[in-house]
């Protein structure tokens, strides 16, 4: 594989082992971390520099990548004089991880081409351990070439890189993921509890029924720790809502019908007052379990 000089903006769970599998692969790598001691920290586990702004990680580079957390948090680290886009030159492409709107994805991919500059929202889905592990599924929108050029770089985190449309179509399929993820934990907590309430030996349901129709991601991997009420690990609630507001937003401008999802957000809510603002996403279990 040829090798690149890239940046990576955001250290945080995902974008700090993400940073590292590019390292790893051999390629030129400048972090920026708000918080400067993540950099340091990254820096003292993998080959690579940091900078002390977007702009100075970007400038030079051929690809900088960038995993923060909202709209308002990619604005900060795109746009200005210590911006991404003041840093990355003409013939550069931007690639951003984040979870964010499907319209500020548009937003800088309008800015970026004004500049001579690709840019590609790039949400993912496989939490913390598909970063750590370098599986997670990458959803991308943008146009052909740049995602061409920028795919095999991907590849050292991804096991799944595709690119789904035009500019904003990897946000809108980002959404897509969250809504079934939620409707479908629901069901999963409501199943686990009824079985627990009528008297059955829930592991060995779980074992039954993983294998029939009713298998998924989340009944492989949360569902035992479901009924042991272990939520102090995985992808946090507080995300979770700020994802689903986003699908909510969107809804509202496209017409689409999300009942379910409107509820199960507002069970998330629940369990924010709860205290577990903090708690795997598998915790609306926690609603039913404990009155």
């Amino acid at each position: 594989m040829t090798t690149h000089k890239v940046a990576f903006v955001g250290l945080g769970v995902m974008g700090f082992p993400m940073a590292g599998h590019l390292a790893n692969a051999g390629h030129d790598v400048t972090v920026y971390n708000r918080t400067a001691s993540k950099a340091e920290a990254w820096k003292g586990k993998y080959k690579g520099n940091s900078a002390a702004t977007p702009a100075e990680a970007a400038r030079g580079c051929d690809i900088v990548f960038s995993c923060v957390g909202n709209d308002d948090d990619l604005r900060s680290v795109v746009y200005g004089d210590d911006g991404i886009l003041a840093g990355l030159g003409p013939g550069g492409i931007f690639v951003d991880h984040t979870t964010a709107s499907a319209e500020v994805a548009r937003e800088i991919h309008a800015a970026g081409k004004e500049k001579g500059i690709a840019c590609l929202d790039a949400p993912v889905s496989g939490g913390q351990a598909g970063a750590e592990n370098g599986v997670l599924t990458v959803m991308v929108g943008g146009d052909p070439e740049p995602f061409e050029k920028a795919k095999p770089v991907m590849d050292c985190y991804g096991r799944a890189v595709t690119l789904m449309g035009e500019a904003g179509a990897g946000q809108l399929t980002k959404m897509v993921n969250q809504i079934c993820i939620a409707g479908l934990l629901q069901a999963l907590s409501e199943g686990l509890n009824f079985g627990l309430k009528a008297g059955l030996n829930v592991p060995q349901v779980l074992d039954v029924i993983s294998k029939g129709a009713a298998q998924s991601w989340q009944m492989e991997n949360r569902g035992l720790t479901m009924i042991e009420g272990k939520f102090d690990f995985g992808f946090a609630v507080n995300w979770m809502r700020k994802d689903l507001g986003i699908c909510l937003e969107e809804a509202n401008r496209n017409g689409a019908r999300l009942p379910v999802t409107a509820l199960v957000d507002q069970f998330y809510a629940h369990v924010q007052e709860r205290g577990g603002g903090r708690w795997d996403t598998s915790s609306l279990i926690h609603l039913l379990m404990n009155k």
